[in-house]
């Protein structure tokens, strides 16, 4: 006799959940960050190393200030403080969705378990170059 398994004994037992759950609490905290530390007042408890070590701005520099802004609808000076904020944001933001979508699928259609991660693999190896190519770039 078969016994239905309850959500929190498969969530348990796939590592795969446990890393989407994991990711997508990572993206709630930089979003909350975000949210808690004004771009007005500068008061960002991060400061960049590579600037601090250098004296000059890194690729990242003002990412920090650029996702306030945007999370504040306030794109057109997201863009002044890092040109690539947005991009990198939109991925964060199409991350936490893939986690929440994906974990879904994974969970709901058990015999599709692989073409899942595959398919989650692959999209998100793609997105993740294409938002993080001007820093990778700036390091080569």
């Amino acid at each position: 006799m078969e016994t239905k398994r309850d959500f929190k004994t498969t969530f348990k037992e796939e590592p795969y959940l446990i890393i989407n759950a994991i990711f997508a609490v990572i993206i709630i905290g930089i979003m909350l960050y975000s949210l808690v530390f004004s771009p007005d007042e500068n008061n960002y408890p991060v400061a960049c190393v590579h600037e601090l070590l250098t004296g000059e701005p890194c690729a990242s520099c003002g990412i920090s200030h650029s996702f306030s802004l945007i999370l504040r609808g306030r794109t057109d000076e997201a863009e002044l403080w890092n040109p690539n904020g947005m991009r990198v944001f939109l991925f964060f933001a199409l991350q936490l969705f893939m986690r929440v979508f994906s974990s879904v699928v994974f969970i709901l259609l058990p015999s599709r378990k692989k073409l899942v991660v595959g398919t989650d693999i692959a999209i998100s190896s793609v997105y993740l170059l294409w938002a993080f190519w001007p820093f990778l770039l700036f390091i080569f």
